[in-house]
């Protein structure tokens, strides 16, 4: 019986290219996404031999963007969010304007219209979520407060571009595009799309954090409580797509957006991690499907036919929109190591980008040689991402070697950095210096505080810290890593370090300054990393806790407890 195997053929393709120019990237020191960019070229239209189904790639890689998505909000909280709002939030609309201008006056240059410069421009102002992502979970930064800076400046990336893809139909006409009937400008029909969009995105979150942050994960435990491990995974998958899809169809957000917010309210669950663990296949498959679908588009012919327009392009992306960002987030009195890290992150282009790009071309905004370097752009800038993101940590060790440059870049004059004159002198004798305010930092501080002990605590956040004093409590904004900072929490006169952040880059850092202003002092350290805990046990750094480890610990004193009581009653 003659059937269609169109789908099987492009998922057969693309998973075997990945996989053999995957082998031979990472053979090559080269990152695996660059081996599957090249699986794309390989396999699409541009270059001899067999062909994939483009189409259908494209809805395997939007696949690949939900389930994606779904796992950053299974790690990210509301409070995650809300925690970096003041920078996430001015810091994305400021530097999307920004890399905007930049891209309209290069479109400007080449004599296009308006129009086409704006939509263009907005391309290049968007970075991609999958990338990041992948680029965060590689250098195990995700769950770090700079990788949370990071996703929340995507999150906001994201929601405008939201708007802009409804607006932009609107706007067509006086823009020198084709107008869309029912979308006139000079009507009110703008102001209505914009009212209409906005209740739309509004009335999705309010539906997900009100009714679906108690009723999927009730679903969740009513399907786990089956005990059937396919119908658990079944439940997980459909929630994702299930929930991405609704809020397109019905809200008119995107696939991306809507999958986020479905991981966040299934994080409500405790059976959140269990559910990252039963998607992570599912999702890296995906995820590899989504970059050779991204190569699939590529043409190599404008390597040739417009080299300075790409290299105007690939410019902007990666150092027009990084030097940016850069600029924003110490402007916002953050770290220069966390706007590097910021600025790295940004430095590509993505789907959102190709989505614009196609909208644009629709609405004849743009020329079709706009989309060719766009998609060329993206290529370009995400296989050199990697690099990008290696070359923070020589700029970090630099800054490092000239204190007065770094310190110029962190802005000492920021009143967080300083402790306040006003604690009160017995607080800062053996006290307890807490490196850290999250979840772990929190317990702690509780803990303290019941007994009655002195502590300073050194957080990155600065709207953290600022709550923190406005409810009486010593802290000071910055990185520990930093001798600047743990002098200012006065670390000389302590009687213990514990260093309860996940992000272990700097704890060596943090241990021998502690130890050099204070030989006596004791050391705790969290980390998660067996070759990290191995490295700071060798180098007699104080007491380590693993998170596996303690848990384990904890569970077998339970069991062993238990059973000698019941020995007893018997």
């Amino acid at each position: 019986m003659p059937h269609n195997i169109g789908l099987i053929t492009t998922i057969a393709a693309a998973l075997g290219a990945g996989l053999l120019f995957g082998y031979l990237a990472t053979r090559l020191k080269l990152p695996a996404l660059v081996g599957y960019l090249a699986a794309g070229i390989i396999i699409g239209p541009a270059t001899p031999g067999f062909v994939a189904d483009t189409a259908l790639a494209g809805q395997l890689a939007e696949i690949g963007v939900m389930l994606m998505m779904f796992g950053v909000g299974l790690h990210f909280s509301l409070e995650d969010l809300w925690d970096v709002r003041k920078v996430a939030l001015p810091g994305a609309i400021l530097q999307i304007a920004v890399a905007t201008a930049l891209g309209m006056g290069l479109a400007h240059f080449w004599g296009w219209t308006i129009g086409g410069g704006l939509v263009f421009g907005l391309a290049l102002s968007v970075a991609s979520t999958v990338v990041l992502l992948r680029a965060l979970e590689e250098r195990g930064i995700l769950d770090t407060f700079n990788g949370r800076i990071a996703v929340g400046w995507l999150v906001v990336e994201d929601l405008v571009t939201v708007l802009v893809l409804v607006l932009l139909p609107a706007l067509a006409g006086s823009l020198g595009g084709e107008a869309v009937d029912g979308h006139g400008a000079g009507d009110g029909g703008l102001w209505t799309t914009l009212a209409i969009t906005l209740g739309q995105v509004g009335a999705f979150i309010v539906l997900m954090l009100v009714v679906g942050r108690k009723l999927f994960p009730w679903i969740l435990w009513q399907v786990a409580r089956t005990g059937s491990r396919e119908l658990f995974t079944l439940c997980v998958i459909a929630a994702a797509v299930g929930i991405a899809y609704a809020s397109t169809h019905y809200f008119g957000v995107s696939f991306a957006l809507g999958s986020f917010f479905a991981g966040m309210v299934l994080r409500e669950s405790a059976l959140a991690h269990r559910a990252a663990e039963e998607s992570l296949p599912l999702r890296d498959a995906f995820a590899v499907l989504f970059f050779v679908s991204v190569g699939m588009l590529f043409e190599p012919s404008i390597l040739v036919e417009q080299p300075l327009k790409l290299l105007a392009v690939v410019a902007i992306i990666v150092v027009g929109k990084s030097v940016a960002a850069f600029l924003l987030v110490l402007l916002l009195r953050y770290p220069a190591k966390t706007a590097l890290m910021v600025s790295a992150s940004l430095a590509q282009i993505g789907e959102f980008s190709f989505i614009l790009a196609a909208l644009g071309l629709s609405l004849k905004l743009m020329p079709v040689e706009g989309q060719s370097l766009i998609l060329a752009g993206a290529i370009i800038s995400i296989a050199v991402n990697p690099v990008v993101f290696r070359l923070t940590k020589p700029l970090e060790r630099w800054l490092g070697r000239n204190p007065g440059l770094a310190a110029r870049f962190d802005r000492p004059a920021d009143p967080l950095a300083e402790l306040p004159m006003n604690v009160p002198h017995e607080h800062l004798r053996n006290q307890v210096v807490l490196v850290g305010y999250g979840r772990v930092g929190r317990r702690i501080a509780a803990a303290l505080k019941e007994q009655k002990i002195p502590y300073v605590v050194a957080e990155q956040n600065r709207e953290v810290v600022d709550q923190l004093r406005k409810e009486g409590t010593p802290a000071v904004a910055g990185n520990a890593g930093e001798p600047a900072v743990l002098i200012q929490a006065h670390i000389q006169h302590a009687s213990m370090l514990v260093i309860a952040t996940p992000d272990t880059f700097h704890v060596r850092a943090m241990i021998e300054t502690a130890r050099a202003l204070n030989p006596d002092i004791k050391t705790v350290v969290r980390t998660h990393n067996d070759a990290e805990a191995d490295l700071l046990r060798s180098e007699r750094a104080g007491e380590i806790f693993m998170g596996e480890q303690e848990l384990a610990k904890g569970m077998t004193a339970y069991v062993m407890d238990t059973l000698k009581k019941t020995d007893h009653a018997h």
